[in-house]
């Protein structure tokens, strides 16, 4: 009967850490006084220009011919009704790559630099040169065509996306991709990330902690890959055979643990 009893204890106790522990390595955010008691003014998150990045440019004037110089088009071919390929009659505006020295070719300006501006930077930038060729101050207009993000791992819908508001967190772009399974690991994501310069770093980021969002690491930038790691769970389901020789080492623990307490309580 003592037997029984202690048997019961270890069970029951052991299934109530076990269920504690897994419990709070579930939700996300898990403290977040640390962000809501922050004193520190947390500033907006601004896109910065990068090299490979494709962007739009408009100038506009009260005076179209004016700006027209430095609005190139191409002309687009597509398809008509009878499926045969023509001319549209209406281009579209040329877009411009970044190189890898971080510049673009401008009409008339020539190269300029951009990379590591942020949009609006961009803009004044291009809207200060212009100002000796223009009667009145345009108006200069800049987007990113090929903001996007890639989510691997351990979630619903893995796959690469495109932000077309040029901002997204951590937790947004999960939620783009489903959210992680039940085998994802919270507080080991991996968020791959390269420079301007091609320097590629991964960085480590818990989602259990709610210092997440003050980290400068919460909004990704453009091509950030974030991989979801695998628990041992599912580590272990991938691999039967590995599967079967960890269940025999527990079943041959307990069996041994069982031993003892007999032999303890005789």
């Amino acid at each position: 009967m003592k037997i029984r009893k202690v048997v019961c204890m270890l069970t029951l106790s052991t299934l109530l850490v076990s269920g504690c522990t897994s419990y709070q390595k579930v939700p996300y955010l898990q403290n977040p006084e640390v962000v809501n008691n922050y004193g520190k003014e947390i500033p907006l998150y601004d896109a910065k220009i990068m090299p490979k990045d494709i962007l739009n440019i408009t100038v506009n004037t009260t005076d179209p011919a004016a700006a027209a110089p430095f609005n190139l088009t191409v002309q687009d071919p597509i398809n008509s009704t009878n499926g045969s390929l023509r001319t549209t009659t209406q281009p579209s505006l040329q877009q411009y790559l970044v190189n890898n020295d971080g510049e673009i070719d401008f009409p008339v300006l020539g190269r300029l630099r951009i990379s590591g501006l942020t949009k609006n930077e961009c803009e004044a930038l291009i809207r200060q040169k212009l100002i000796p060729y223009l009667k009145e101050t345009p108006v200069v207009t800049v987007r990113m065509i090929n903001y996007k993000i890639s989510v691997l791992g351990e979630v619903t819908r893995p796959g690469t996306f495109t932000v077309t508001n040029e901002k997204v967190n951590v937790l947004e772009a999960l939620a783009m991709a489903g959210d992680m399974t039940v085998y994802g690991v919270r507080d080991n994501v991996k968020l791959v990330r390269e420079d301007a310069e091609g320097k590629r770093q991964i960085q480590t980021l818990n989602l259990n902690d709610a210092d997440l969002v003050l980290s400068p690491y919460f909004y990704l930038q453009q091509n950030d890959i974030l991989y979801v790691t695998p628990n041992k769970t599912k580590a272990r389901n991938s691999d039967i055979g590995n599967s079967t020789t960890i269940w025999i080492s527990a079943t041959s623990i307990l069996v041994s643990i069982a031993s003892l307490l007999v032999t303890v309580f005789k």
